[in-house]
C-alpha cells in the first residue's frame, strides 16, 4: 500500500477531530440519562416533550401512521396537530429498531434523538465553515457548536423530547445546500438560452429544495428560512447589479428549490384551511410561488436596466415595491392583512405573549449568559462575512450574513429562536476565529525568510525584451506584532468561550439529572396527583392508542375535560391519561369558556356556566397558580389591566436600605374571591376575615412615581383595619388613600369574608404544603370535582369536618341562600379518600344532616 501523502493525513486528522467533537458532544448531553431514568421512569424535561412523547406512543402503537388530530386533549371539541411528523417519526423508528417494548424503555431510546441530534449539528456546521473559508474555519466552528449553551443546548439533552433540536437541525441541513447550491452555482456561466448550464444549478437547487422539505416537515416555522431566501435574493441582486453581474445561477436555483417545496407541500397535503403561514396551510404555496415569481421580477428588471446607471436598478424597483404595497392594500386587502399580519405576528409583541416565557423579548443578560464570549467572536464573524460578500463578491457570505441578522433580530423579539441562532453564533466566531489565525499564520510564515532573486523584463524596442536580475531585498521584517495580538486575542476569547460554555453545559447536564424532569420537588407532587387521577377517576371512554379521524368523531357520552392551567395539559394527557381543556399550544385559554376566564372570576355561576360549557368534572389547582401563574391567567384573561385588580404593586420603603423604595404586590379580596384562591386556598370554603394589611399611601402621580407609595402600613384586625380606612378616606388630603389589604405571604388570610364553594369540592391533595414552619397547611398540588350539590333546606352556617388523603382535617362552612344550603362533599359513600368524619350541623340549632353521594352527584334534596 503506498504511503498516505501529506494532504490525505490532513484530512485524517481533520475528520477525526470532527468525529471527537461529535462524540464529546453526545456524551456531554447523555449526562442526565442516569439521574432522569432512576426511578425507572424517564422524567421527561419541559411540557411539550410530554406530548411528543405521546405522539411517539400513537405511532408505534399504529405503524407509523401520524395522527393529525387528537381528541385527547383540548375537550370538548379535540385538537389540531399543526407541526410536522419528521422528528417524533424519527424518535419513535429509534424507539422500534432498539426493541423497546414498553413505555419506560419506549422513553429511554425516543429521549436519546435529541442528543444525537445535537451531536450531528457538529459535523453540519464544520462543512459549512469549511466551505465558507477552510477546514480550519470549520473546525473552530465546530468545536464551537459542540459545546455552545443556552437553550440550544438544553433543548438537545437526552430527555428533552421536543422538536426544537431537530428544527435547527435541519434548516441548517437546508443551509448548508443553499450554500453549497450559491457557491457551486458560481462556479460556471449560466445562459437561459443554453440547457446545458442550467443542469449544474437545477440540480443544486433541487438537492436544496429537498433539505427545505425536510426542514418543512418537522414545524410550518421553516417558512422563515424561506423569508431569509427571499431577502437574500433581494440583497444579491441589488449587488450583482451594482457591480455588474448577472445573476441567472440564482434564478435557476431559487426556480427550482421553491418548485421542489411546492410539489412536496402539495403531495403532502394542506392541514387546515386558509392562508395562516404557522400551519400546513395554502399559504405556504402562495409564499413560494411569490419568491420564484419575485425572483424573476428581479432578474427581468435587472436585465431591462442594466444599460441605464447603477442607481436606476434600486429606485425602479422601490418605485414598483410601493405601488404593488398600495395595490394590494386596495385590490386584495385580504391578502395585504394576511403578509402585515404575519409580518408582526412574527416581530411583535403582546401582552398575552409575554406570558409565555419562549414569547418573550432576549435581553443582553441572557445573551451574554447564552453565549458569552461567543458574542464578541460573533460580531468579528459579521464584519468578515460583510468584507466578504462585498469587496470579494462571495454570495454565500451574503447569505449567511442575512441568515444570521435575521435570527438575531428574531431572538430579539422571541426568546424561542435563541435555539436557531446557536448555529450562527458558533459559525461565525468559527469564520472570526479562522480568518484571524489564517491571517496571523500567514504573516508568521512570511517573517524572516530572505526575499528571492526577481527576473524583469524591459522593452528595448523592435519587438525585444531584455532580461535583467534585480537584487534581492534585505531579509523581510520579523512577526507582525498586529497580527501576533490578534491571534493571541482571539485565542483566548475562543478558549474562553469553550471553556465557560463546557463549564455552564456540565454544571447543567448535572443539575437537570438530579432535578429535571418530575426529579423536581414540584414535579413529583405533580406526578402524584396524576397518577391518582388516572387510577381513582372514570375513564374518559376514548381510547388513548387510537388514531381518530377529526370529521365525524364524537365524543362518547362518558367523557369529560380536567381544567387546569395551560402548564399542565400535556401532564393531564400524557401521564394521567384525561382530557384537558386546555394544553400547552395556548389552546383552550380565551374566550368566555377559557380556563384564564374561569380561574380569575369571583361569580361562582359564571365558573359553573364555563364547567358545562366545556364538559368539565375535574379542576387542578397548584401552589404556583395561586401565586406567580395568577399574574398570566389574569393577563391572558384581560390583557388591558392584566393583574392590577388581583395584585397590584406599591413602592415602598426598603428597610435594608433606608431612603430607597422597592416594589411589593399586595391581594386585593378580588383576588381571594377568584375560583383559584377559593379552590387551592380554602378549599371552597367559606372563609371569614381575621387579619389584613391595612395601608395609607400616595397615589401614582401624586407620589411623584408611577406606582403608588406606601406611607404606613401595619398588620392588624381586619375588621379594625375597613374601619381605620373608612375614616382615614372620609378625611383625607387630595391625592392619598388608605385602604385594606391581603399579603402574600398569608393567602390563608382574605381581608374580607369569602362566600363558600357551592358546587366544587377536593378529592386529592398532594402530600407537600407549599409553606413551612407556622404557615398555613395548603398543599401544592390538589384536584377538585364539579358536582351538582346535593340540597338542604335551612338558614344560617351549616358545616361539615373532613379529613383529606393526607391526613389533613378541615371545616367546610357555607351560608344558607334564600333558606337552602347546597353542598358538593358527602357523608356517605363517596369514592374518594377526602371524607366527612360525620354529618353536616346547622350551628345553633343542633340540627345534623347526613348527605349520601348521590345526592351530591344528582342535587337532590336531603334532609327534608
Amino acid at each position: 500500500m503506498p504511503p498516505f501523502d501529506q494532504n490525505t493525513r490532513n484530512k485524517i486528522i481533520v475528520i477525526g477531530l470532527v468525529a471527537l467533537f461529535s462524540v464529546l458532544a453526545l456524551w456531554v448531553r447523555l449526562i442526565p440519562m442516569a439521574g432522569l431514568t432512576a426511578s425507572g421512569e424517564v422524567n421527561l424535561l419541559g411540557n411539550d416533550a410530554w406530548y411528543n412523547f405521546r405522539q411517539v406512543e400513537l405511532l408505534v402503537a399504529n405503524g407509523l401512521a401520524y395522527a393529525w388530530f387528537d381528541p385527547m386533549t383540548l375537550y370538548p371539541t379535540g385538537d389540531i396537530i399543526y407541526w410536522g411528523p419528521l422528528f417524533t417519526t424519527i424518535a419513535a423508528v429509534f424507539a422500534i429498531i432498539s426493541g423497546a417494548s414498553t413505555t419506560p424503555e419506549m422513553a429511554v431510546a425516543a429521549s436519546m434523538v435529541p442528543a444525537f441530534m445535537g451531536a450531528a449539528m457538529v459535523p453540519v456546521v464544520f462543512l459549512i465553515g469549511r466551505r465558507l473559508a477552510d477546514w480550519k474555519t470549520g473546525l473552530f466552528a465546530a468545536a464551537f457548536m459542540a459545546f455552545v449553551a443556552g437553550s440550544y443546548y438544553y433543548r438537545s439533552l437526552f430527555g428533552f423530547l421536543d422538536h426544537h433540536i431537530a428544527e435547527t437541525l435541519f434548516s441548517t441541513i437546508f443551509a448548508l445546500a443553499y450554500i453549497v447550491a450559491l457557491s457551486m452555482g458560481r462556479e460556471q456561466s449560466v445562459d437561459l438560452k443554453i440547457v446545458e448550464t442550467l443542469k449544474r444549478p437545477a440540480v443544486l437547487g433541487a438537492v436544496a429544495g429537498v433539505a427545505y422539505l425536510l426542514g418543512l416537515f418537522v414545524m410550518p416555522t421553516m417558512i422563515l428560512f424561506a423569508l431569509i431566501v427571499a431577502l437574500y435574493t433581494l440583497f444579491q441582486y441589488l449587488l450583482d447589479t451594482w457591480q455588474g453581474r448577472e445573476s441567472t445561477d440564482l434564478l435557476v436555483i431559487n426556480t427550482v428549490l421553491f418548485a421542489v417545496a411546492t410539489v412536496g407541500l402539495l403531495i403532502f397535503g394542506f392541514k387546515v384551511d386558509g392562508f395562516g403561514l404557522s400551519r400546513y396551510s395554502l399559504g405556504h404555496v402562495v409564499a413560494y410561488l411569490a419568491i420564484i415569481a419575485g425572483t424573476w421580477a428581479l432578474h427581468l428588471l435587472a436585465q431591462a436596466t442594466k444599460e441605464r446607471p447603477k442607481y436606476f436598478y434600486p429606485l425602479v424597483l422601490a418605485a414598483i415595491g410601493m405601488v404593488v404595497a398600495v395595490v394590494l392594500k386596495v385590490a386584495v386587502p385580504a391578502l395585504f392583512d394576511i403578509l402585515v399580519g404575519n409580518f408582526f405576528a412574527f416581530f411583535g409583541q403582546s401582552a398575552e405573549a409575554n406570558t409565555v416565557e419562549e414569547a418573550m423579548g432576549w435581553s443582553f443578560q441572557q445573551a451574554w449568559s447564552a453565549f458569552g464570549y461567543g458574542l464578541v467572536l460573533m460580531a468579528g464573524g459579521f464584519a468578515v462575512l460583510g468584507y466578504e460578500a462585498i469587496a470579494k463578491r462571495r454570495p454565500e457570505h451574503l447569505f449567511v450574513l442575512v441568515w444570521s441578522a435575521l435570527l438575531l433580530v428574531s431572538t430579539w423579539q422571541h426568546l424561542r429562536y435563541e435555539y436557531y441562532l446557536a448555529a450562527n453564533v458558533a459559525l461565525l466566531a468559527g469564520l472570526c476565529a479562522g480568518t484571524v489565525f489564517d491571517w496571523g499564520w500567514k504573516g508568521l510564515a512570511n517573517s524572516g525568510k530572505k526575499a528571492q532573486p526577481q527576473q524583469e523584463e524591459t522593452n528595448t524596442g523592435k519587438g525585444k525584451k531584455k532580461t535583467t536580475t534585480k537584487k534581492p531585498e534585505k531579509k523581510a521584517p520579523g512577526p507582525d506584532p498586529v497580527r501576533i495580538l490578534g491571534m493571541v486575542v482571539v485565542g483566548i476569547l475562543a478558549v474562553a468561550f469553550i471553556v465557560t460554555s463546557f463549564q455552564t453545559d456540565i454544571a447543567l447536564s448535572e443539575s437537570v439529572g438530579r432535578y429535571g424532569g418530575m426529579n423536581h420537588p414540584d414535579e413529583q407532587q405533580w406526578q402524584e396527583a396524576l397518577f391518582w387521577m388516572e387510577g381513582h377517576t372514570p375513564e374518559t371512554g376514548v381510547d388513548y392508542y387510537q388514531i381518530y379521524e377529526k370529521e365525524g368523531f364524537q365524543y362518547p357520552p362518558e367523557s369529560y375535560g380536567v381544567m387546569s392551567w395551560w402548564d399542565y395539559g400535556h401532564f393531564i394527557t400524557t401521564i394521567a391519561h384525561r382530557i384537558p381543556n386546555n394544553n400547552p399550544f395556548q389552546h383552550g385559554v380565551v374566550g368566555p369558556n377559557g380556563s384564564a376566564a374561569f380561574f380569575v372570576t369571583g361569580d361562582e355561576d359564571e365558573a359553573v356556566r364555563i364547567m358545562e360549557a366545556d364538559g368539565t368534572r375535574y379542576i387542578m389547582t397548584d401552589y404556583q397558580m395561586d401565586t406567580g401563574k395568577f399574574h398570566a391567567m389574569a393577563t391572558w384573561d384581560d390583557p388591558v389591566n392584566k393583574s392590577v385588580p388581583f395584585i397590584p404593586a406599591f413602592l415602598v420603603q426598603d428597610p435594608r436600605n433606608p431612603g430607597t423604595l422597592q416594589t411589593t404586590a399586595l391581594y386585593t379580596q378580588a383576588y381571594f374571591e377568584s375560583m383559584t384562591s377559593r379552590l387551592h386556598n380554602f378549599d371552597g370554603s367559606m372563609t371569614e376575615p381575621s387579619q389584613a394589611i391595612y395601608i395609607e399611601y400616595a397615589e401614582a402621580g401624586a407620589s411623584g412615581y408611577t406606582l403608588p407609595a406606601i406611607t404606613n402600613a401595619q398588620m392588624m384586625d381586619a375588621a379594625a383595619a375597613e374601619e381605620k380606612a373608612k375614616t382615614f378616606n372620609a378625611n383625607a388630603k387630595p391625592g392619598t388613600k388608605a385602604a385594606v389589604y391581603g399579603t402574600e405571604g398569608r393567602l390563608d388570610l382574605p381581608p374580607q369574608e369569602v362566600p363558600a364553594l357551592r358546587h366544587f369540592r377536593l378529592v386529592f391533595e398532594s402530600s407537600r404544603s407549599m409553606y413551612t414552619g407556622n404557615g398555613p397547611d395548603i398543599k401544592q398540588v390538589k384536584v377538585f370535582e364539579y358536582v351538582k350539590g346535593a340540597r338542604i333546606k335551612g338558614e344560617g352556617t351549616i358545616e361539615v369536618d373532613l379529613v383529606t388523603n393526607t391526613g389533613r382535617t378541615f371545616t367546610y362552612r357555607q351560608e344558607s341562600e334564600n333558606g337552602e344550603f347546597v353542598v358538593p362533599y358527602s357523608t356517605s359513600g363517596t369514592p374518594y379518600d377526602v371524607k366527612a368524619t360525620g354529618p353536616y350541623r346547622i350551628v345553633g340549632t343542633g340540627t345534623t344532616v347526613d348527605v349520601p353521594e348521590n345526592a351530591v352527584m344528582q342535587g337532590l334534596v336531603v334532609g327534608a
